[in-house]
């Protein structure tokens, strides 16, 4: 009598399903994050209209941001993000020479 021996279904893998993936979490934070100021500039110009859907789930999903009262606004997360941008900023902008 010979041993039975179990085929293994073949498994999906990452590399099998890289290409319908979405961007990984890291690199779309990045790209909120880069984009996060200009989000907000047009928050203050009241012209939320323009900001992608996607960007705006994605923003909530991170708690940058939030609904209140049927609008959009920045929690105290988004707000220190932007605090961090903003310094970061002015740090690699050129300082004027005294």
């Amino acid at each position: 009598m010979k041993p039975v021996t179990k085929t293994r279904s073949p498994r999906k893998t990452a590399r099998t399903t890289t290409a319908l993936s979405p961007m990984p979490l890291v690199s779309r934070r990045d790209t909120l994050r880069d984009e996060l100021l200009a989000t907000v500039d047009l928050l203050k110009r009241r012209r939320a209209a323009e900001i992608d859907e996607g960007y705006i789930e994605d923003y909530i999903a991170l708690h940058w941001m939030e609904w209140h009262g049927g609008s959009l606004r920045l929690t105290t997360t988004g707000e220190n993000v932007c605090k961090h941008l903003a310094s970061l900023l002015s740090r690699a902008s050129p300082q004027p020479a005294n």
